[in-house]
């Protein structure tokens, strides 16, 4: 088995990218909760459309059915509202998820191709994950004051760009 010039051993990439690698399961199972948890963004969008009508806690008469598009206006007196603060920062939310978890998901992989250690690799994955279901919780399930939503989206974006600099020094010596 060769080396690299970190002494580290090589493993071939089809050894990397398999279920017999630990590092590559993990990834997998974080990669599928976080895909779940931006599904079920959509999800939390359609309840705030329809917050208080699913509620039953207000008057008939006041709660709240709101529709982006004039032909999902199904319901009588209803009309197009397009900023409803409640409805908006879910969107916010789920705009900044596809902004970070895509590119983490990338450089994920392709930080697992540098065969890393399991142990620091898992827990990088575990927390970069539970970083961001908390910014999703802060944000817009339960708006909590800062600095609480900067300390989890930092979170996700130091261990990305950790990543990134790992896989930098790892391949630079072949550029």
């Amino acid at each position: 088995m060769s080396t690299n010039s970190s002494t580290m051993p090589m493993t071939p990439p089809k050894e990397l990218f398999n279920l017999d690698n630990p590092v590559f399961c993990c990834y997998l199972f974080w990669a599928t909760v976080l895909v779940v948890k931006m599904l079920l963004m959509s999800l939390l969008t359609a309840v705030q459309r329809f917050r208080f009508k699913l509620l039953g806690l207000v008057p008939l008469g006041m709660r709240r059915k709101i529709f982006p598009n004039q032909e999902d206006l199904f319901f009588k007196n209803t009309e197009v509202q397009f900023n409803d603060p409640h409805v908006e920062r879910v969107r916010r939310a789920h705009r900044n998820d596809m902004e970070n978890i895509l590119p983490y998901f990338i450089m994920a992989l392709i930080y697992i191709s540098t065969n890393p250690d399991a142990t620091v690799a898992c827990n990088l994955f575990r927390v970069a994950s539970l970083a961001r279901i908390v910014h999703t919780l802060v944000y817009a399930v339960y708006p909590v004051p800062q600095p609480s939503r900067i300390i989890a989206f930092g979170c996700m974006l130091l261990i990305t760009f950790y990543m990134a600099a790992v896989v930098a020094l790892r391949t630079l010596s072949f550029i």
